[in-house]
């Protein structure tokens, strides 16, 4: 049986939420009450420009440390380079402030390894009025170094050391340095098997080959 990259993205950080933002984004994650931390299993579509359809599969309802109010969490992972990717990001947020009517905090995870970044902005103005900015916080897996990770306790970044920059030298290694990661872990065995599967699907469609991760 395949098994689906994004759907095991998902699942992922449905499982590690927390240890997600840790790790990448620890100025949020700061402010954030992960006391309350509801996944919203409704699936939004939205008319995007052209006729075209979107699906937000990843919605997480929290709220900020000292507020009562809720906040919603959007991820978005993105395989692909997309030059209009910012205004389909701004879209989404739309959508979903019109369905909750709370603020939205738009996150993209890129996969893809191209050198040049999507925009992360999206607006328009005129030269007697800024009308709108749209601001999404980024991720672009390719162009963090494996080797910033490897010294982690954080599951997330054992998971994706796969899917971080390296070279097809350094293969090898970054699969070592797997292991030992999450021998260090000791998680349950559900848990292992999730970083374990997810590693090896990424890194096998990385070198090509189809010999699978022991654990």
């Amino acid at each position: 049986m395949k098994l689906d990259h994004d759907q095991l993205f998902k699942t992922l950080i449905r499982t590690f939420f927390r240890e997600f933002m840790e790790l990448f984004f620890p100025d949020v994650a700061k402010e954030i009450d992960f006391s309350h931390t509801v996944f919203l299993s409704e699936e939004v579509a939205t008319d995007l420009a052209g006729g075209r359809k979107g699906r937000v599969d990843l919605l997480i309802e929290t709220r900020l440390r000292g507020e009562e109010a809720l906040i919603i969490i959007h991820v978005e992972p993105q395989s692909y380079y997309e030059p209009a990717f910012a205004e389909r990001m701004f879209l989404y947020a739309s959508k979903l402030y019109e369905t909750h009517r709370r603020r939205i905090l738009p996150i993209a995870v890129f996969s893809h390894g191209r050198k040049r970044a999507e925009p992360d902005r999206f607006g328009w103005s005129f030269p007697f009025l800024d009308v709108m900015r749209f601001r999404y916080l980024r991720l672009q897996l390719k162009h963090r170094n494996w080797r910033e990770f490897v010294g982690s306790g954080n599951p997330v970044a054992a998971a994706l050391l796969s899917s971080l920059g390296y070279n097809k030298s350094e293969s090898l290694q970054v699969k070592l340095a797997f292991l030992r990661m999450l021998i260090r872990l000791e998680l349950d065995p559900a848990r292992m098997e999730l970083l374990a599967v997810f590693f090896r699907i990424v890194h096998q469609a990385r070198t090509g080959r189809g010999r699978a991760v022991k654990t």
